[in-house]
C-alpha cells in the first residue's frame, strides 16, 4: 500500500471541502475555520477556547484569531467561567438567526460534492473516518501521557 498515496489523498480531499467552504460562505463573511467553530458550539453547545482548540485539532494561535473575528462580527461571545481566567464561547443571538441559512449553503455543497458516491460507501466512508480519527486521538493521548 502507497501510504504517501493514501495522505496526499486525504489532504487534497480536505483542502478541496475547505476551498469550497470558503467559496460558499464568502458572500456572508465567514470561513471554513470560522464555519467549524460556529458548527461545534451549535452541536456542542458553550465551550471554552482550549476545548475548541482541542476538538477541532487547531493550535491556540490561529484559534484566538477566529474566535476574536466571530467576535468583532458579533457572531460568538466570550463569557467567563466560574474560575475567571476561563472564558466560554457561545454563539450571540445573531449567529443563531444566520446560521440556518449559512447551514444551508453548507448542506448544498455538501451535497453537490457527494453527488453520485453512493449512499453505502457513504456510511463505509463515515465509518472508516470515525474510526481512524478515534485511532489517532487514542494515540495522541497515549503520547501525551508519557
Amino acid at each position: 500500500m502507497n501510504h504517501h498515496l493514501l495522505f496526499h489523498s486525504v489532504h487534497q480531499l480536505s483542502r478541496q471541502i475547505m476551498k469550497q467552504t470558503n467559496i460558499v460562505l464568502q458572500p456572508y463573511g465567514l470561513y471554513s475555520a470560522q464555519w467549524s467553530v460556529l458548527y461545534v458550539i451549535k452541536q456542542k453547545g458553550s465551550m471554552t477556547q482550549k476545548e475548541l482548540s482541542d476538538y477541532l485539532s487547531v493550535e491556540a494561535p490561529p484559534m484566538t484569531r477566529t474566535v476574536q473575528r466571530l467576535v468583532k462580527q458579533g457572531y460568538v461571545r466570550q463569557m467567563p467561567g466560574e474560575d475567571k481566567r476561563v472564558k466560554f464561547i457561545e454563539m450571540t443571538e445573531l449567529a443563531e438567526k444566520e446560521y440556518p441559512i449559512w447551514e444551508k449553503e453548507i448542506k448544498k455543497m455538501n451535497e453537490k460534492a457527494i453527488e453520485g458516491f453512493p449512499k453505502v460507501h457513504q456510511h463505509e466512508l463515515q465509518q472508516l473516518l470515525s474510526n481512524w480519527l478515534y485511532a489517532l486521538d487514542s494515540h495522541q493521548r497515549k503520547e501525551e501521557d508519557k
